[in-house]
């Protein structure tokens, strides 16, 4: 039976734990070739590539800086040299700095929007002007419920988030023409590294605020992502698709 991404070739930012993790290695198993980029950590994004070739795909590991310009296109030019083509982009490179508004420094408010939002900027630049070229591909953006109904403590993460949501809308209308995909998918509460850190309360109080009243795995968001990157999506464009078990505003 023919895999759904075989042939394919996907590029995922911050691929080397989490969200990132789930996706890279689901990409795989569907049949794709994978270059994935970390920040930290060289041992954890080098097991994940075991993991990835021990499937019998291609895989290669980047260290960059997703919100530095000079180094996406470094990674797209790299991927490109050495897969051929790019059929997918992940634009997953993520951070939090919480803190109430009047309390948040200018370097927590820049991080923020700057790994989360440049860095969506600067890989879909460099991947869609390829793209375009082979009038074929599909962009992921992965974004937050946070982006739509906003959250406390939480401002530079909303305003990164949300601004992914309207870009996704408005370059899928840009690309379009030339058969290139792009969407986005907003996350809840899922059970990562990032969310370890929580107060047990607080965790508890997001899975009530879940209809399914479960916390989200990793798992379940590389599912859609591996939907939308597949010829099954082939009719979906500029859609924000939410994976958060209905978890209330």
């Amino acid at each position: 039976m023919k895999q759904l991404l075989e042939g394919k070739t996907c590029l995922v930012t911050g691929g080397s734990r989490g969200i990132g993790k789930a996706i890279v290695l689901a990409m795989a198993e569907e049949g794709a070739d994978i270059l994935f980029t970390y920040l930290s950590r060289e041992d954890l994004a080098e097991a994940v590539a075991e993991e990835v070739r021990a499937m019998g795909r291609k895989c290669l590991a980047l260290q960059a800086d997703a919100s530095d310009n000079a180094s996406a296109k470094a990674v797209v030019e790299k991927a490109v040299e050495t897969f051929g083509h790019i059929d997918i982009l992940v634009n997953n490179a993520g951070t939090t700095r919480d803190g109430l508004l009047i309390r948040m420094d200018e370097s927590q408010w820049d991080e923020v929007l700057n790994t989360n939002l440049k860095s969506a900027f600067n890989y879909s630049k460099y991947v869609a002007q390829h793209m375009l070229s082979r009038r074929s591909g599909s962009i992921i953006n992965i974004s937050s419920v946070v982006g739509l109904f906003g959250n406390p403590g939480q401002c530079n993460y909303a305003a990164s988030k949300g601004a992914i949501n309207a870009f996704t809308r408005s370059l899928s209308k840009e690309v379009g023409v030339r058969g290139v995909r792009v969407n986005a998918i907003t996350p809840g509460f899922i059970l990562t590294e990032m969310t370890e850190s929580l107060p047990e309360e607080l965790r508890q109080q997001y899975i009530k605020d879940t209809a399914l009243r479960r916390a989200g795995t990793p798992q379940d968001v590389a599912n859609v992502a591996v939907f939308l990157a597949s010829d099954k999506a082939s009719y979906i464009t500029g859609e924000i698709i939410n994976c958060s078990g209905n978890m209330k505003s």
